[in-house]
């Protein structure tokens, strides 16, 4: 049984990341949590205090009628028996609330919507989304862009740069879905420049290959254009994927992403699903060290 938690604020974006997360799972037994936040205003006075807490309670009964729509809406349209959904409704902060929910309900993958006409552009933005995949540690964030309808992922592309070690429960929900849609990985390495792999690299490659064993996978080295963001972009359209994964910690892609200047940023366009997972653990880190104490030894 799988926990999948679904922020929604009831807008087109967030019910397009409830259709998707309803297909993806379609097969599979899950609980859904969906999960609307509100934060009336607070003021000092006596009389605006008053008016703050009439408005809190207006809030409140949108939010919990706002899901009780949400709720009727999917058995009308999505009814599947495997499928349970649970209503949060919470006087919180998002970002707080998610945090929370992810830890006290053991959620397996948090899914969300993204705003804007250009889709991913928004989760380099400073958005709900880059705040939500920077908070959470201990699962899977998947950012589904605005208009994005459901396709089966069945080409899937994960970006790395082979700098750091992997281990079995980073990668374990990328090969769940590619056994899951029967999909073919495509492994993208961005270089600045190419060049042969470190020995650091090499390792890394080759333990990643024994973690894909049984997976069809293959690795592209692609030359960066103006911005990873862009490479990536342009790498995604040409290949037809379907979803691409990151993994989060320092010095990866998706910080290098993040940090990218604003011009660099809006010229990412791509309407493909971003699946963002985070740095579990430091078991990864003392392997890493580890290797490379050995290959300095070996030198």
């Amino acid at each position: 049984m799988k926990n999948i938690l679904i922020p929604t604020d009831f807008s087109k974006n967030a019910w397009n990341a409830v259709t998707y997360a309803i297909a993806l799972y379609a097969d599979e037994e899950c609980n859904f949590y969906l999960l609307n936040t509100y934060t009336p205003s607070i003021s000092n006075s006596r009389f605006m205090a008053t008016m703050a807490f009439d408005e809190a309670e207006i809030v409140q009964n949108c939010s919990k009628e706002g899901l009780a729509n949400l709720l009727r809406k999917i058995d009308l349209e999505y009814h599947n028996p495997k499928h349970k959904f649970i209503t949060m409704s919470s006087f919180s902060l998002l970002v707080d609330e998610v945090k929370e929910m992810v830890e006290d309900h053991a959620i397996d993958m948090v899914i969300l919507g993204t705003k804007g006409a250009s889709g991913l552009e928004e989760v380099f933005m400073g958005s709900n989304a880059v705040r939500i995949i920077k908070a959470v540690k201990t699962c899977p964030v998947l950012a589904i862009p605005a208009y994005f309808d459901f396709e089966k992922p069945t080409e899937i592309a994960f970006a790395t740069d082979f700098n750091r070690f992997y281990t079995p429960s980073e990668l374990e929900p990328i090969i769940n879905l590619v056994h899951s849609f029967d999909s073919v990985l495509r492994i993208v390495h961005v270089q600045y420049e190419i060049k042969a792999l470190t020995e650091i690299q090499q390792f890394n490659l080759t333990m990643l290959r024994k973690y894909l064993a049984g997976v069809e996978h293959y690795i592209h080295t692609i030359t960066e254009l103006n911005s990873v963001s862009k490479t990536l972009e342009v790498f995604v359209e040409e290949l037809d994927v379907h979803l691409l994964a990151m993994l989060n910690y320092q010095h990866s892609y998706m910080e290098r992403m993040t940090r990218e200047p604003i011009i660099e940023k809006m010229s990412f366009h791509s309407q493909t699903p971003l699946l963002v997972i985070p740095e579990l653990g430091m078991k990864a880190v003392s392997k890493q060290r580890k290797t490379e104490n050995l290959l300095s030894e070996k030198n």
